[in-house]
């Protein structure tokens, strides 16, 4: 069960309805009860009433009362609020965790300060809950406060297999400004990714527009030549055993870009049966089945300044164990070289 929370809007959930917001993060709320919240005011964004059909936009606050998550019985509904801006969230919820976790938690912590917080996020973690991710990170962010007044805000998202840098902000202008940076493309990201085979060239630039299409296997990106803008720059580091490190730099944020694009490229991400198919699966290799995508750096404006703020995550040990056993070293200068390099191409 939780109490009211404040959700700042994602960059990924941009010109989404709200009903279909809430279907996706709530999905045991059904729309009959959505409906009657938004009638009588308990659900708000930016401190007003809503429709179920208002098109979102990034870092929005949406106000949520007490509802239920995946089928919970829902709590006593509130007095509908007073018409006024950006309405305070009540304590954060409870949150079932072991003492183990909570420690892996903060040992995850890369970088703290009065307005952010990064975290080195470890693959199989989803961020967000769903039908089949009871177990998230937005659920475990009361153990990441760090006795600040409130509870950390995702301000952008990985997929659950990708591990690396994740950014949250600790106050409601900070995760204003950063999915701000977020939506202009001014975050600078670059990931490490194991892939099957070699692209056609040692370094170039993916242009290749995205879009999403629902299929028999549910949701799934395809290069469209209609679809949006997408453009991501590579650079080999080193190959061995059939498979190629690659730096991956995004210069867009599609959903799944670098994925579809590695695929496009003909060497789909190791492990990423879903875009590469069994393409993406080394014969011969005792390799985890998972997405070999890891978030190495991401630089961005710091909400408080304006100054760079540029945080790097190391590979976990799963992924070293991975990288260690192909034979590449993930302290070669030459990864250093590249990533320094591929912020300047033209």
């Amino acid at each position: 069960m939780t109490a009211i929370e404040t959700r700042i809007v994602a960059p990924a959930d941009a010109e989404q309805r709200l009903d279909r917001w809430f279907k996706r993060h709530y999905p045991g709320l059904g729309h009959g009860r959505l409906e009657k919240l938004l009638r009588t005011g308990q659900i708000r964004v930016d401190g007003k009433r809503a429709k179920a059909s208002l098109r979102l936009a990034a870092g929005q606050a949406i106000r949520v009362p007490p509802i239920e998550r995946d089928g919970e019985a829902p709590a006593a509904e509130p007095q509908a609020l007073a018409s006024k801006p950006h309405a305070p969230a009540a304590k954060p919820r409870a949150v079932t965790a072991s003492k183990a976790e909570a420690a892996a938690l903060h040992a995850a912590v890369l970088h703290r300060d009065a307005q952010v917080l990064a975290l080195n996020k470890p693959a199989g973690l989803a961020v967000q809950g769903g039908p089949k991710q009871a177990k998230n990170l937005d659920a475990l962010l009361d153990l990441l406060t760090f006795e600040a007044a409130e509870r950390p805000r995702l301000v952008h998202r990985l997929d659950r297999d990708t591990s690396g840098v994740l950014l949250l902000a600790r106050t409601a202008a900070a995760a204003r400004a950063l999915t701000g940076a977020f939506k202009q493309d001014a975050a600078r990201k670059t990931y490490w990714a194991l892939v099957v085979g070699k692209p056609p060239k040692a370094r170039g630039l993916v242009r290749l527009a995205l879009d999403k299409r629902a299929g028999p296997g549910g949701e799934k990106v395809r290069v469209e030549a209609a679809g949006k803008r997408a453009e991501t720059r590579y650079a080999t580091v080193a190959a061995a055993k059939g498979v190629t490190w690659l730096l991956l730099m995004p210069l867009t944020g599609r959903t799944h870009q670098l994925r579809v694009h590695c695929a496009a490229l003909g060497c789909p991400i190791l492990g990423d049966g879903k875009y590469g198919g069994k393409a993406a699966f080394r014969a011969g290799l005792q390799l985890p089945k998972t997405i070999m995508l890891h978030a190495r750096e991401l630089a961005l404006p710091h909400p408080d300044d304006g100054t760079t703020l540029r945080v790097r995550a190391p590979l976990p040990p799963d992924r070293q164990a991975v990288w260690q056993q192909l034979g590449f070293d993930a302290g070669t200068p030459k990864a250093e070289s590249l990533m320094q390099d591929i912020e300047t191409w033209g």
